[in-house]
């Protein structure tokens, strides 16, 4: 209040030396004397209405002060009030944010117990989850590869939520786990005959009676037709085999199905030996992947059947009971019948033994060593005959093995070749040519060691013919030359 008084006298102070100031500018000193007065009065005049404005105005501008100062005063009631009342509110937020902060701390205690808790128990989570993941693929490995899902196909995809994480396992996805598996586990110990879907051998789905032995062989009966069936995992199907049972096997097989026997034939592999028996190839059916150097070996081994049933034929014609020769002869010498004893021998020339002894016979006049010298010479004339294809047989048994390192050599450079045009990312490109050196091995061997053997057992033959013609020429000497010293004794 005391500065806003002191600043209104001031106002007036300042207007009235304004209004002095204008008078003076209005009435210069050089005005004339007469018009003093008047002016002075004109002077007077303006001067009292600029007074009396100016009070006016000075009243005025009191009037607004105090209006202001009053509503100065009232506002700072107001403001002291609000100070207060905002003074008590930050006291009282005051007090709520030590107890917010309070609780803050408390919380963040809390908080830090919880992510301890939760840590723990996201680990155990995570360990679960992962031992279920492992389980599901297990299991699900386990029923694609089931020969039973042939007949329930898509048995594991209730699994794949699970495996591919897109869902937490829970409880019910044990469970049903653990109801396929215990499910699985009794099928696999169970003989079932029912019917159901199948590829035949043409390609062909039909609808045929399927024996399945638990998890690991799958028969089936179509029509007349009874086979062993192959389940793909991958279209969960089941495939006939391409290559039909045995007659032995079959019989087996019909009579398992219609109750009169006990027992069947099974494959523990879960078909791995009956991929083996579709894939067993005959020898027939191995020979033409040997390429060109199977037909001369088969040649080789065609002349070396041919010898072998020649050289049969020529000792079963010719095969003499020697003792039982000689015996008779011996009679017949003894007895001076010479006659008897030639028309015997020629009765059996055709014989190795009889035949040389008939040459020798002419000569029973001459000396020993005439008589012996006429036996060599029949028994040499006797021996191309006996030893005739022999050489032939042991050339063929060198020359079958020769053939099949040849064809062997000849089948490592058509896979190589292989391999530098197509590289060894497919086995199959180079499957031809390792093919045709081991068939053809297979096969040189296959044809050189029967016919070495029959080699073998020839040559003792020849050698055994050709001593005995020995002895028993010797014997027929020693037998003429003994009667003759007799004769001449008596």
């Amino acid at each position: 209040m005391i500065r806003l008084r002191e600043f209104l006298r001031i106002v007036s102070a300042c207007m009235m030396g304004l209004v002095s100031a204008l008078i003076w500018l209005s009435y210069p000193p050089a005005a004339a004397a007469s018009d003093m007065r008047a002016t002075h009065q004109i002077s007077e005049e303006k001067k009292e209405r600029l007074l009396e404005k100016a009070r006016a105005e000075e009243a005025a501008a009191k009037e607004m002060a105090e209006e202001r100062t009053r509503k100065i005063i009232n506002d700072k009631t107001a403001l002291k009030k609000a100070i207060a009342e905002l003074k008590g509110e930050v006291s009282r937020l005051s007090e709520e944010n030590e107890t917010i902060q309070i609780r803050i701390g408390e919380l963040r205690n809390e908080e830090a117990a919880l992510r301890k808790d939760l840590e723990a128990t996201a680990v155990v989570n995570r360990e679960f989850q992962g031992v279920v993941q492992a389980h599901a693929k297990d299991l699900s490995a386990l029923l694609r590869q089931s020969i039973q899902s042939g007949l329930e196909p898509g048995r594991h995809r209730f699994l794949e939520p699970v495996i591919q994480g897109r869902r937490f396992p829970s409880m019910e996805d044990v469970g049903q786990m653990a109801d396929q598996l215990f499910s699985e586990i009794r099928a696999s110990g169970q003989v079932v005959v029912t019917s159901g879907p199948m590829v035949d051998r043409k390609g062909k789905e039909e609808s045929a009676q399927l024996l399945l032995l638990g998890n690991f062989t799958g028969i089936y009966t179509l029509g007349n037709e009874t086979g062993f069936l192959l389940y793909s995992d991958t279209s969960q199907r089941y495939f006939a085999l391409s290559k039909l049972p045995s007659a032995r096997i079959t019989a087996n097989i019909s009579a398992y199905l219609a109750g009169e026997s006990d027992a069947v034939y099974m494959d523990i592999s879960k078909g791995g030996a009956i991929r083996q028996l579709a894939h067993q190839l005959s020898l027939a059916e191995q020979v033409p992947k040997g390429g060109a150097i199977v037909w001369p070996i088969l040649v080789i081994l065609g002349l070396a059947v041919l010898i072998l049933v020649e050289r049969s034929v020529f000792f079963i014609r010719r095969r003499t009971n020697a003792e039982a020769l000689m015996a008779v002869l011996r009679e017949k010498i003894q007895a001076d019948d010479w006659d008897g004893s030639r028309k015997f021998l020629e009765s059996r020339k055709q014989q190795l033994i009889p035949g040389v002894l008939l040459t020798a016979l002419a000569f029973k006049d001459q000396t020993r060593q005439d008589m012996e010298n006429a036996l060599q010479e029949a028994i040499l004339g006797e021996i191309p005959r006996v030893e005739r294809f022999l050489s032939t047989l042991g050339m063929l048994a060198a020359i079958a093995p020769l053939l099949g390192l040849l064809g062997t050599v000849t089948g490592m450079i058509n896979t190589f070749h292989v391999m530098t045009y197509h590289g060894t990312g497919d086995p199959r490109m180079m499957s031809g040519g390792i093919s045709e050196a081991l068939v053809t091995t297979m096969l040189g061997l296959s044809v050189a060691i029967p016919i070495m053997l029959a080699h073998t057992l020839l040559s003792r033959r020849v050698e055994t013919q050709i001593a005995r013609m020995e002895e028993k020429s010797v014997a027929f000497v020693n037998i003429v030359f003994k009667n003759r010293n007799e004769c001449r004794a008596g």
